[in-house]
This record gives structure tokens, sequence and C-alpha cells, in this order.
């Protein structure tokens, strides 16, 4: 099976997890249709957006960074990440991304159920 691009439905949301500015969100997969799988989407945050922090219990959240440069806060601070990193977070762990650059950040976000 060979699904779309122009097919993915697009959303934006404002102030995600009481972040800032906009999210926009491409489901790659709707929700419900993959088992074990609460979400499949690319995000994209322009300059000055977030995801503010939330946690994962009883999930793990992947992001893999597919271009851009951003900010993830953990419980241990601050880090940059960039294209060609992943990011995990589960076991009750919170997180938050932002992007602080002019060039968009983009990512795979994949949430699998414990």
């Amino acid at each position: 099976m060979i699904k779309k691009s122009t097919t993915m439905q697009v959303t934006i949301k404002e102030k995600m997890r009481e972040g800032t500015g906009q999210v926009v969100l491409k489901a790659l997969a709707e929700e419900g249709s993959v088992a074990h799988c609460r979400l499949f989407s690319e995000i994209r945050l322009e300059k000055g957006c977030s995801i503010g922090e939330h946690n994962h219990v009883n999930e793990t959240e992947y992001y893999w960074i597919t271009s851009g440069k951003g900010i993830v806060t953990e419980v241990d601070g601050d880090k940059v990440v960039e294209k060609g990193d992943l990011v995990i977070t589960g076991g009750g762990a919170s997180h938050a991304i932002r992007n602080e650059e002019a060039e968009p950040l983009t990512f795979l976000a994949l949430i699998i159920l414990d």
C-alpha cells in the first residue's frame, strides 16, 4: 500500500500542550489505525513555536529530527537537537521542544503504547 502525501490530513494546533505559536501536524497514519500506536505524524515548528512540556506515562514518544535545529527540554535541562537526532521519552518522563532558528524544525513523532 502507498499513501500519497496529498491524502494525508494536515492539522494546525495553536499553543499545543501550552506551547507557543502554531504546530503543523501531518498525519502519516490516523489515530487508531496502527496497533499499539497513538500518534504517527510529521510535525513542523516555525521560528518561535513550541510544544509545551508534557509527560509520557504508559507510552514512549520518539522524535526523529528530519530538518532544522531545535531545543528539547528534559528533566536535566535543555539540549540542542538537529537533523538525524532521535529523542526518546517514556517511563513517565516529560519533555518539550521549541524552535528558535529561522529555518523550520521538522520531525517525525511516533507514540508507542506500552
